[in-house]
């Protein structure tokens, strides 16, 4: 049970308050909360542990663009629960705003807070389906603000409950109008690896989520079957999935939301290779520090790789760096990162990147090496290498149509120098 959640801001400022409970938790817990991240993530809520025990309470955080989400209970409860939940509303809030940032957040305030009494009663998950809320809770418009402003009505809450909430399927509402009688099926996955300082290959993952795209009228049943599902680990359903035939047969057996939202997420682990190498060489004497970067194609995937980019830090007590490329485009940040972006990889040359670090009066070596972090995307291909089988509905007045699509991009893609 959740007695209370804040909003924080980037500094540890409250933007919203919301007390689930009889019980009132004082706000003083946020203040002791942001001198545990100040002390032990120099105030970086995002790398803290996502459960916090404080002399009083625990904390339950997730962090999404600087907005921490902060639940607080004084009574045992399982955290994945907790954080769950917390990764929930982070979601509907992002669907209905199409951001979410400190600015949007204090623009909507009301809106925010409606949201967070619908999803949650007396502490524990109440409405957390999308497609319900927005029924309760009318996304706002520019029409929609305009008529606030002249009529002074602040309230987007509907006038009546939605169908959804006394049917069987609540994450569906019982009337779909303008029903196009088509779904889509996509595989959006990011590649995680890390490549170590003699190029080896030490970690390669991905991680996936199956995106449904439904627009199908009354109440259909889908099929999905996978032609290689013993690849993958670490699934996570929608509660739409009925989960006694995955179980026996590995087949995703569900009646959809209308609209769009994440069937599953799942984890492939140990792949062998990776699309693209990236050699960096460092070498470093007399005040100078050398680098030479290559970037090529290690493994065709069959589609075009783009959105290709190299960014790494530039290391500590460097006077002045000089770097170029003989493809793309270099620039210093001003965070002090070298970013290099690539694009495609011309089939004429491999792109590579070379230039000099002047390191400060006084030293003759580099002493850090920078770790480089990689960046691509693929359309069309599943680097894990899991493919649909079949997709069957039923329940429709007549056969839908069916549309497939694969998407891979680099998550955690870090090479040691």
């Amino acid at each position: 049970m959740l007695q209370c959640i804040f909003l924080l801001s980037d500094s540890g400022e409250v933007m919203v308050e919301k007390q689930t409970t009889a019980h009132r938790v004082d706000r003083a817990i946020c203040g002791w909360f942001w001198d545990y991240v100040l002390a032990h993530a120099a105030g970086d809520a995002s790398k803290v542990l996502q459960v916090v025990v404080s002399p009083t309470h625990y904390l339950f955080q997730v962090c999404r663009n600087g907005v921490t989400f902060l639940a607080c209970t004084q009574v045992e409860m399982p955290p994945l629960m907790a954080i769950e939940f917390l990764s929930r509303v982070a979601d509907v809030l992002t669907d209905y705003l199409g951001d979410l940032n400190e600015d949007i957040i204090k623009d909507n305030f009301v809106l925010v807070y409606q949201i967070l009494d619908e999803m949650m009663d007396n502490g524990f998950p109440l409405t957390t389906e999308p497609n319900i809320l927005k029924d309760m809770i009318i996304p706002p418009n520019i029409v929609s603000k305009m008529l606030n402003v002249v009529t002074g009505k602040s309230s987007n809450l509907g006038n009546k409950l939605p169908d959804a909430t006394a049917s069987y399927v609540p994450w569906r509402t019982t009337v779909i109008k303008d029903a196009s009688n088509e779904v889509y099926v996509n595989i959006v996955e990011e590649l995680d690896a890390c490549v170590n300082r003699e190029g080896a290959l030490v970690k390669c993952e991905a991680y996936g989520k199956i995106q449904v795209n439904s627009s199908l009228p009354g109440v259909p049943e889908l099929t999905l079957s996978f032609a290689n599902p013993t690849i993958i680990n670490d699934v996570r359903f929608h509660p739409c999935v009925r989960f006694r035939p995955w179980e026996s047969s590995q087949i995703l057996s569900f009646v959809p939301p209308d609209g769009q939202f994440d069937l599953m997420s799942y984890r492939v682990k140990k792949l062998k290779t990776t699309p693209i190498y990236v050699k960096p060489q460092l070498t470093s004497d007399s005040g100078n520090c050398r680098v030479n970067v290559m970037v090529g194609i290690r493994n065709d995937p069959g589609k075009p790789i783009d959105s290709i980019t190299v960014q790494f830090p530039l290391p500590p007590l460097i006077a002045s760096a000089d770097l170029t490329a003989n493809y793309g485009t270099v620039d210093i940040l001003a965070d002090q990162t070298c970013l290099w972006t690539i694009g495609q990889i011309p089939k004429d040359k491999a792109p590579s990147l070379s230039g000099n670090l002047r390191l400060e009066e006084g030293l003759t070596h580099l002493h850090t090496f920078p770790t480089f972090q990689v960046k691509f995307r693929i359309m069309g291909v599943a680097l894990s290498g899991l493919q649909f089988d079949k997709l069957e509905v039923k329940n429709t007045p007549s056969a839908p149509y069916k549309g497939f699509r694969a998407q891979t991009r680099a998550g955690r893609y870090e090479v040691r120098s």
